[in-house]
């Protein structure tokens, strides 16, 4: 009986095998590095800016705050005396604290790793790519309102609110777009068809 192991199999026959798993990991991880290695040096260029703590979470912080006030709530956004964060206040309750990773902006890098790695053509991948932005930007707000409502009106249920609910909501819907993505856009698809 003939046993095929790895080790029977040339180096080249297995990278021919796997090359397109290898070009998604390798295009995924580059640009996933890339983009988090300029997003440090945008927090790191950002500290001391007249934005607290950067810009892009001050912006969440008070598009929040105008829309729990859409929702009929009072709510104020405060910087955080002993930390680089804001204090959100909901009713004049002290409920949650925003920190740089409430803005998304590391869910929308790892997004658009991945649409990237799996990309289309030029005009559709970067239309997905910023439409899909924007739509989990937008996710990321109502899913920070309704956190806050949430811990205002159930308090007991924070830990499963904070750590379970409302990361599957911005990571499930990062999942969804993806693969709608993969099954409807990228050239993977294209070549399977």
């Amino acid at each position: 009986m003939n046993n095929i192991s790895a080790d029977n199999i040339p180096l080249k026959a297995l990278f021919i095998k796997y090359k397109s798993v290898i070009k998604f990991m390798l295009t995924f991880l580059g640009v996933y590095v890339a983009l988090s290695v300029i997003y440090s040096f945008y927090l790191e260029f950002s500290d001391g800016s007249i934005y607290y703590p950067d810009y892009f979470t001050n912006l969440v912080g008070l598009q929040t705050s105008e829309l729990l006030e859409f929702f009929g709530y009072q709510s104020e956004v405060l910087k955080h005396p002993n930390e680089p964060s804001l204090k959100l206040l909901l009713n004049g309750e002290y409920l949650a604290r925003i920190v740089e990773g409430c803005n998304a902006l590391s869910v929308i890098i790892l997004f658009i790793s991945f649409i990237i790695a799996f990309s289309g053509t030029f005009k559709i991948t970067t239309i997905y790519i910023l439409s899909g932005s924007v739509l989990i930007y937008i996710v990321n707000l109502l899913r920070i309102a309704v956190l806050a409502i949430g811990l205002y009106l159930f308090p007991e249920y924070e830990e499963v609110l904070h750590n379970v609910v409302f990361p599957g909501i911005i990571y499930g819907m990062v999942f969804l777009l993806w693969v709608i993505w993969v099954n409807r856009f990228s050239k993977l698809k294209k070549k399977h068809v």
